[in-house]
């Protein structure tokens, strides 16, 4: 029985030092790759570009806004901010909200050969399933 908690003990360190070499990889790998003009977030929740680095006093300043500075530890930096996808394009007129494919299909079929009166009596049938 002791034999076995003995064994536990030692795997149980194993695991702690082997997770504290993996983040300390992380870590060093992540730093290796900070260079001016990298967008970054620090462990405190801000953004900003990276203007300058200072390895003998291990320090980064951060351009947080344009005009606005920063100074932090290196280590505060703790993500590299990758740039978002491209959405899709907006276009600047309102032809797309009148176009064909913005209208659902139930929509496409009822509207197609119905009179003024038809589309008034679905439009108040509409109106009383929210009820």
């Amino acid at each position: 029985m002791t034999i076995l908690l003995f064994v536990m003990l030692g795997v149980f360190i194993f695991m702690m030092f082997r997770r504290n070499k993996k983040t300390q990889q992380q870590q060093a790998k992540l730093q290796s790759e900070f260079a001016p003009g990298v967008e970054v977030m620090t462990s405190f929740g801000l953004f900003g570009r990276i203007v300058s680095l200072d390895d003998a006093e291990n320090k980064v300043v951060l351009e947080l806004s344009p005009g606005n500075l920063a100074t932090v530890h290196r280590q505060a930096v703790t993500k590299i901010v990758e740039p978002a996808a491209e959405t899709h394009a907006v276009p600047d007129d309102a032809s797309a909200l009148t176009a064909e494919d913005s209208l659902t299909p139930e929509a496409k079929a009822g509207t197609a050969d119905e009179t003024p009166d038809e589309t008034l009596k679905r439009l108040n049938d509409e109106g009383k399933k929210d009820i």
